[in-house]
């Protein structure tokens, strides 16, 4: 766990010769780890001038995304604004940062001659596929084979896809290799899946190939698999066969070393990476490497790297690994730019996977610095394998209210 200690040892956190009024703080990226890094801060030191780089007017949330895939769940209900923030001080640019500056400390927007300048950077940019990685697919095929990833529109198109689905249909999900967002997410939007299919289209099938031979909570989904979903599943890992190597969008074929498949739905999810705009604080592994105590960038100071784009050894990508993450740095970033000293904040991440809206379990981590890197430890609120049906059950209903409490810290 993060400590008073290591918080208060910040001398990492060189403060650079200020300009003239309040400091700078520009925080890009308007997801759950950029919002509540920009509230966060702007409630700590008030002084501060926080600028936050949305990259559009509204945000798309992700988690509770499979619901909405498998038809369970509105649209509306994950689409979320600014105003508060706002309305609490932070100045809002609904534009693209498109490049950085560390020497000079300016983020360059896309089509505005206007630089922001900056006395601290915060980025918390998200993730970009790797296109390519998986030979055929790039944007292009995703407009047919929709990855359904990070965007409102890939999302909507797969749900339109379910909904069309004919009798007896195939539908084929293609699960990256690590790292990559929200690990549980391939095998829930399975699992949903399956739960519309077996009133609706008992008769398709879904084949998860996967890149990996173990996934996160794999006994959880296989019980569950088992109990709800018997025969409408298939799941095959690497050493199978599983690892989608091509896709033919034009003929609508996936492909393995082994086999070839045309499903009447391709949901690829491809290998993932830190969003473009942090290219100049990513290494050669395409993620960020942050300093444990403050997630300073190890490659050019002043910038601090949040959310799924950060790599600090075992902690999740999820949101909300990523809202404590924004948490502490703000703390440490106004402590750095002359405000109080905050109480250190504590990495945790809970992820709450469904596999059917009844059917829900838990998994829960902290994490403390080992070898120079974060381990998980996990919590006693992890989910037990032997959990009653009503445990079961309360553990989705949790997935909802973490949801409704999360966004309302973020953005409401």
């Amino acid at each position: 766990m993060i400590t008073r200690r290591a918080l208060l040892a910040a001398p990492l956190l060189a403060t650079p010769a200020l300009a003239q009024g309040p400091a700078r703080v520009v925080v890009i990226g308007g997801g759950f780890a950029g919002a509540t890094a920009a509230r966060a801060l702007r409630r700590a030191h008030p002084a501060l001038a926080v600028t936050l780089v949305t990259g559009t007017g509204r945000y798309f949330a992700a988690p509770l995304s499979n619901l909405l895939i498998a038809g369970l769940r509105s649209a509306e209900g994950h689409f979320f604004g600014f105003d508060a923030l706002r309305a609490e001080g932070i100045a809002i640019v609904p534009e693209r940062a498109e490049a950085v500056d560390p020497a000079a400390r300016l983020v360059r927007l896309a089509g505005n001659p206007t630089a922001l300048g900056y006395d601290r950077l915060i980025m918390a940019p998200g993730i970009d596929p790797v296109w390519g990685a998986v030979r055929g697919y790039d944007q292009r095929a995703a407009d047919t084979m929709p990855h359904a990833w990070q965007d409102s529109a890939g999302t909507l198109l797969l749900r339109r896809q379910l909904a069309a689905l004919r009798q007896g249909g195939l539908v084929v999900i293609a699960a990256p290799p690590t790292p990559y967002r929200c690990p549980p997410a391939p095998y829930e939007r399975a699992s949903l899946i399956a739960h519309v299919l077996k009133a609706r289209n008992p008769s398709a099938k879904i084949m998860l190939l996967d890149s990996k031979d173990s996934f996160s909570q794999s006994a959880q989904f296989r019980q569950a698999w088992a109990s709800l979903y018997p025969g409408l599943i298939e799941w095959v890992g690497l050493s199978d066969g599983g690892q989608v190597t091509e896709v033919d969008a034009g003929a609508g074929t996936v492909s393995t070393d082994f086999d070839t498949f045309k499903p009447d739905i391709a949901n690829i999810i491809p290998p993932q990476r830190a969003a473009g705009i942090a290219a100049s604080v990513a290494d050669r592994t395409g993620w960020c490497p942050v300093d444990l105590d403050s997630f300073e960038s190890r490659l050019h100071p002043a910038i601090h790297v949040i959310g799924d784009a950060a790599y600090a050894g075992q902690v999740g990508k999820s949101a909300f690994a990523a809202a404590t993450q924004a948490q502490l740095v703000a703390g440490v970033v106004a402590r750095a730019l002359g405000g109080p000293v905050a109480a250190p904040a504590e990495l945790a991440s809970t992820c709450v996977s469904l596999a059917a809206p009844d059917w829900g379990f838990r998994i829960a981590n902290g994490y403390h610095q080992q070898d120079g890197s974060y381990v998980e430890v996990p919590l006693p609120s992890t989910s037990r394998l032997d959990a009653t049906p009503v445990q079961r059950e309360a553990e989705g209903n949790f997935a909802q209210t973490w949801f409704d409490d999360a966004t309302r810290a973020s953005f409401l």
